[in-house]
């Protein structure tokens, strides 16, 4: 016998007036609210798109007190759904929540016994990074006498117009999404439960990246776990006690980028959950000054990032402290190294007037909290023209001085030889 369990705010948006108008054959369902706890459909009514719109009088808000309403549910230790409480709550948080509702068929049919139930599978994902849920639901059989049936799905309604589920299997990952630095280690959770009477047979992770995919790790009952990319590991101690599938990945290189598929199969269900490895590498800058005949070169370095999209600005920052943004640098070609970060140069002719300006080399990047920057100290281009006649001017002295005592030498050899007339 099922054991009702109590909620708050769920019936709120979980049904909506009911109505003989058909359902297209695999309705979907996307709310602002989860049911995250186990699924009772509404009987909706369709939009254009196929899709119900919720009412905005029936849309739930948050506050600290809320009416209690009874929703049939099985029994809590039937499979646990996972960040159940966060889920219900994402609102209080200005979070919000999509649920997506879709009809699901089995891959192997039921024994003998010809089954009324029919299946769904409900995907109920936190935006900002929270956690992704799929779970397989499955009709309760013990509707009452003469219960309405849903004039499409064909299923029995409550007399609340809901259809009562259990959840049988639960696939989630607390990890929808990953920025680890190059090198680093990666652990990809994969976590579910399941009903009792089921058993588990398989865990696939695969790797998808660029429009291809390919394996990377393989669990089965008859065998060990297989890794087809080096020094992958799943703990099978946690997998089989604790329905942990957490996938490690160490030494993190750019080709470990993408979306990584955690695929659980039990004896009946099969569902899975996606969590998208994004790898960054920061960069590095090295600011130099060029001197040349009549001009200044200032070369910004910037090399080993990943990935591809960096911003180089450039700032003169002259005497009196006013930053002017400098717009004519050039850029060199885009280098990318054996390991897949990239590098690039960015040069600029410098005019630091006639006071002199200090110019400094900004760099935007995914990886970095803070802008990179580097800076240098361009003379002004009046000092050097001063030290330069300077030393032209005492050269010339020196030049002179050294022809005067030549003059001087001349004229002292020609006086002993000079004749004396006497009186």
């Amino acid at each position: 016998m099922m054991a009702p369990w109590k909620a708050s705010r769920i019936s709120k948006w979980a049904r909506w007036p009911r109505t003989t108008r058909p359902l297209p054959s695999r309705p979907q369902v996307r709310a602002l609210h989860p049911v995250s706890q186990p699924w009772a459909p509404p009987v909706p009514r369709p939009s254009s798109q196929g899709q119900p719109p919720i009412p905005a009088s029936r849309q739930p808000r948050c506050s600290q007190s809320s009416s209690t309403s009874v929703l049939p549910f099985s029994p809590v230790n039937l499979v646990q759904l996972p960040q159940a409480e966060a889920l219900l709550h994402a609102d209080c948080g200005g979070k919000e929540v999509t649920c997506e509702i879709s009809r699901y068929f089995l891959q192997a049919r039921q024994e003998a016994t010809v089954e009324t139930a029919a299946w769904f599978i409900t995907n109920v994902q936190v935006s900002g990074g929270g956690p992704s849920i799929s779970m397989v639901m499955k009709t309760l059989g013990d509707a009452e006498k003469g219960a309405a049936l849903h004039p499409t799905l064909n299923v029995p309604l409550s007399p609340q117009g809901t259809v009562p589920t259990a959840v049988e299997f639960q696939v989630t990952t607390q990890t929808p999404s990953l920025n680890l630095l190059l090198g680093s280690t990666a652990s990809l959770h994969c976590g579910f439960s399941m009903a009792p009477g089921l058993d588990l047979t398989s865990v696939e992770w695969r790797q998808q990246h660029g429009g291809s995919g390919h394996l990377v790790y393989s669990w089965t009952t008859m065998g060990q776990g297989q890794a087809q990319r080096e020094g992958a590991t799943l703990d099978p101690e946690q997998l089989l006690m604790a329905g942990d599938a957490t996938l490690t990945l160490p030494s993190l290189t750019v080709k470990d980028e993408g979306a990584y598929i955690c695929q659980i199969t039990t004896s009946l269900y099969q569902t899975q959950q996606i969590v998208q490895l994004h790898v960054q590498a920061a960069p590095k800058v090295r600011l130099s000054l060029v001197n040349e005949a009549h001009s200044h070169t200032l070369i910004c370095s910037v090399t080993g990032y990943y990935p591809l999209d960096v911003t180089v600005t450039w700032i003169r920052e002259e005497l009196g402290g006013t930053l002017v943004p400098v717009s004519d640098a050039s850029f060199s070609s885009l280098r990318q190294s054996a390991a897949g970060t990239y590098s690039i140069s960015s040069s600029l002719t410098a005019d630091p007037g006639s006071a002199g300006a200090t110019y400094t080399c900004h760099i935007t990047h995914i990886s970095l909290k803070d802008p990179l920057v580097a800076n240098t100290w361009v003379a002004p281009q009046a000092t050097e023209q001063g030290t330069a006649f300077g030393i032209l001017f005492a050269s010339s002295l020196f030049l002179l001085a050294l022809l005067f005592l030549g003059l001087q030498r001349r004229q002292g050899k020609k006086e002993p030889g000079r004749s004396r007339l006497w009186p």
